[in-house]
């Protein structure tokens, strides 16, 4: 498999963070010789998650195929305009951005992004990147996705301009991690922006949602925005809700 040099320069091993070479059908760590599979064009850094990551793992794998249908009858049904549009002018995108979005899903953000951006996408489900990849092919559009953690990015240290989440941070098995993860892959000055829902919308549609329900059933933690876990030294530290105050969007800067 070919790799674009400039994006291998990118990558880095996500337990140790050294650099990583290609090898036959795979990434490798030279140092330990721990190997990573490259699938159908992905680079897999993840085989099975832990903790609350392994359950939505499960979950979007599952939930995957009929994804994007069932988002188009939403708003269909509901005429409610695209919850997107509350959060895109948050993003700090300059001509040529190199952009980073985790948890991507069948990557139903980068449609609302300038085309002339080099744009990476990471999810633990497998099942979400094959959809993105599909809606990719669709839209004309190009991008480099990844299979891992967002606890454990597979990048090198101050490498993106743009640095975002949508939808997954409330129950990820560590969250302070997955933010200093962001930070760490951010460059200086790089403002980051992290979405998802409200305790309102997981505990009267997602707890009641036959497709999603048992996952969310035995849930202890209340959703809500992860200020708190925002590292001392970040600058510009806001929240404010979005989407009719069903989403709430978190933004930092990088100093």
């Amino acid at each position: 498999m070919t790799l674009d040099p400039r994006v291998l320069e990118l990558l880095s091993d996500p337990e140790t963070h050294d650099p990583l070479e290609l090898g036959d059908n795979c990434l490798i760590n030279p140092k330990s010789g721990q190997s990573y599979p490259i699938r159908e064009g992905i680079a897999v850094f993840l085989q099975e998650a832990s903790g609350r990551n392994r359950k939505y793992q499960t979950m979007y794998d599952r939930l995957a195929p009929g994804y994007d249908l069932a988002e188009r009858l939403f708003y269909w049904i509901s005429r409610k305009p695209d919850r997107r549009l509350g959060f895109i002018p948050e993003l700090e995108v300059p001509a040529g951005a190199r952009v980073l979005e985790v948890s991507v899903g069948t990557g139903g953000n980068l449609p609302f992004l300038r085309e002339d951006i080099e744009f990476f996408g990471l999810d633990l489900s497998w099942g979400m990147l094959r959809r993105c990849r599909h809606n990719l092919k669709r839209w004309h559009r190009s991008a480099n996705l990844f299979h891992g953690e967002g606890e454990r990015l597979p990048f090198r240290d101050a490498v993106f301009d743009c640095v975002y989440h949508v939808g997954g941070i409330n129950f990820f098995s560590d969250k302070a991690r997955a933010i200093a993860e962001m930070i760490r892959v951010a460059k200086p000055g790089t403002k980051i922006v992290i979405i998802d829902e409200t305790e309102k919308v997981v505990s009267q549609q997602y707890r009641e949602n036959p497709f999603t329900r048992r996952y969310y059933a035995s849930e202890d933690r209340l959703a809500s925005a992860p200020t708190d876990l925002v590292p001392a030294g970040m600058r510009e530290i806001q929240t404010r809700l979005v989407s009719a105050g069903n989403e709430y969007c978190l933004t930092f800067r990088k100093p």
